[in-house]
């Protein structure tokens, strides 16, 4: 199963170690990397990733996988995706951007 798993970073020095791709080659995880410079970085991907790490997983000790699994499942759905408010998204929750925009039709020219 590893030997399917693709990890995408940025170029930062923990992703680009040997130690660290010499472990990814170990297990089977192929890495994936943007170039450097490129203007196609994902900011709002980069940032929900940094909001599950500071607000879901550096504040809870885990027993298993599973357990892991519901918890990053439940704090997807309940609390990002429906209430935390985004500065992209005009400060207002995912779900409730979407529906705002999907009211949002233009006038026919």
């Amino acid at each position: 199963m590893l030997s399917r798993i693709r990890l995408n970073t940025d170029r930062g020095s923990t992703y680009t170690a040997n130690a660290f791709t010499t472990l990814c080659r170990q297990l089977g995880i192929r890495q994936s990397m943007g170039r450097v410079g490129s203007c196609f970085d994902n900011a709002a991907a980069e940032a929900f990733f940094s909001s599950l790490e500071w607000e879901v997983l550096s504040r809870n000790r885990f027993h298993d996988t599973v357990e892991a699994q519901a918890v990053v499942i439940d704090w997807c759905y309940t609390f990002y995706n429906h209430q935390r408010r985004h500065s992209a998204a005009d400060g207002l929750s995912p779900v409730n951007y979407e529906i705002r925009e999907s009211r949002t039709k233009p006038e026919a020219a």
